[in-house]
């Protein structure tokens, strides 16, 4: 949970553009987006797996 402490001085609309600089730090509407959907587990590593061997085939490609 984000929370932002308003002071007398701080106006509504600096505490919206605060709200929104943690929320973006934080990724949290990611987090929300990647969380719409149920992926198993085994799902999940076999997609790191496949980027993984993409990203290994990449740069040994350039070092050749």
């Amino acid at each position: 949970m984000i929370i932002i402490k308003l002071n007398n001085n701080l106006s509504i609309d600096k505490a919206l553009k605060l709200y929104k600089s943690k929320i973006i730090k934080t990724r949290q509407s990611s987090e929300l987006v990647k969380r719409k959907e149920f992926k198993k587990p085994s799902v999940i590593k076999r997609d790191g797996l496949s980027k993984a061997v993409y990203v290994q085939k990449k740069f040994n490609s350039n070092n050749n």
